[in-house]
């Protein structure tokens, strides 16, 4: 779950890390206040969208020269001409599609002196099962450009669970930060605060970009993006009062309501398949007859008839999709049920796009015997190989 830069500076306030004061406004009206109680005479608006790049995005109609997501203001009524130009806008990103996403909500800032600019993440290795830090000198919005370009530039070490956050993790921070004296300490008290918080909000990402210095020579996180572990929210209300599905696909949200994996995709074939390696195999085989999914959708394995309604809902709700393979093995979900939830879906909603079916397992007699005796225009396949040239042949005439 991911969540806007002053919700995540709130969390590093939480857990003791430095962070500009700033006030968060969704409507322009709020600006001039806000403005007026952090007092200047330096202010940031940001846009608050789940998307990086936000400083070099441009808004939808705006003129190619215009200014991006983020912008300085040196007077209270320039933070109030920038939040009407804002607000209610598209902004586009490299991090968005074309439409870009609406800004909702701004995020009004104390402006800080900078000295340098670093680089910091802490991210979940799971090449070596240990949370990791990734850090570079070379902080700012070209941080991709460096990785892909100086990756050398970019240091990364992972921090033993056994042993939790130690001096000598925050010398190698300090070092690879090329902080020295008081900032190496800073460095070392700053890691030791983020590892911990880390671990006890159950974060998935946390990147601070940049990390600055300042002029008076102290360590300040001037942005956050933080991401959380879903399975755990469970353990963190206070977490998940901050979620804002305006952000998140609507089919996602859905999705998540009956515990189904569902993820959007750019492609015109939806799928609903049950196990997430079926499901990557026969995205793979649909890209391999030169078509594209829609989704990635695993139904699990103890799905109920109202869970097959539910993501067949979801599919023929993406005005993308222009067929449908349902590919099912059936183990502990059984074949039968698959084909009743089909075919209910299919009653309710109707049928506009091609649909192949696919089963196998479980009481896989009498799933085809529902689809069979269904009266509806389905196309059967006998294996997976057969069922994606089918779909990918209907779809493309």
């Amino acid at each position: 779950m991911n969540i806007h830069e002053y919700q995540g500076k709130a969390v590093l306030k939480e857990i003791g890390a430095p962070v500009s004061k700033g006030v968060a406004i969704f409507n322009a009206s709020e600006a001039k206040a806000a403005a007026e109680e952090l007092g200047g005479p330096l202010w940031v608006v940001k846009s608050q969208i789940h998307a990086g790049g936000r400083g070099k995005g441009k808004f939808v109609g705006a003129p190619a020269d215009a200014k991006g997501g983020v912008r300085l203001a040196w007077s209270v009524d320039e933070v109030v001409e920038n939040a009407k130009a804002m607000l209610g806008e598209y902004l586009v990103t490299e991090q968005t599609s074309d439409e870009g996403k609406q800004v909702n909500r701004l995020y009004i800032e104390d402006g800080s002196d900078i000295d340098r600019e670093l680089y910091l993440s802490i991210i979940i290795n799971r090449e070596t099962s240990r949370v990791s830090f990734i850090v570079s000198t070379e902080g700012g919005m070209d941080i991709e450009a460096v990785a892909h370009d100086t990756p050398e530039k970019v240091i990364n070490f992972d921090i033993d669970p056994a042993t939790g956050f130690m001096p000598h993790h925050g010398r190698k921070l300090a070092k690879a930060l090329e902080l020295k004296g008081d900032l190496a300490k800073q460095a070392n008290k700053l890691g030791r605060t983020l590892y911990n918080g880390f671990l006890a909000k159950d974060m998935a990402m946390l990147e601070i970009n940049p990390l600055i210095v300042t002029e008076d020579q102290r360590l300040h996180c001037l942005d956050a993006k933080i991401s959380f572990d879903e399975n755990a929210l469970y353990r963190h209300p206070d977490v998940q009062e901050l979620r804002d599905i305006t952000e998140e696909d609507s089919k996602e949200t859905e999705a998540k309501k009956y515990d189904l994996s569902y993820v959007a995709l750019d492609g015109n074939i939806g799928c609903m398949v049950n196990g997430a390696g079926l499901a990557m195999s026969t995205m793979d085989i649909i890209k391999l007859y030169g078509a594209e999914p829609a989704n990635f959708l695993d139904v699990g394995g103890g799905a109920t008839k109202e869970n097959i309604v539910a993501a067949f809902k979801i599919l023929t709700s993406d005005d993308k999709v222009e067929g449908i393979l349902i590919n099912i093995f059936g183990g502990i979900m059984k074949c039968d049920v698959i084909a009743q939830g089909t075919v209910d879906a299919v009653k309710e909603v109707g049928l506009e796009v091609p649909l192949v079916v696919r089963l196998e397992g479980t009481n896989v007699e009498a799933g085809k015997k529902i689809i069979n005796e269904s009266g509806l225009n389905v196309i059967a396949a006998d294996d997976l190989d057969d069922a994606a040239q089918k779909i990918v042949k209907a779809v493309q005439g």
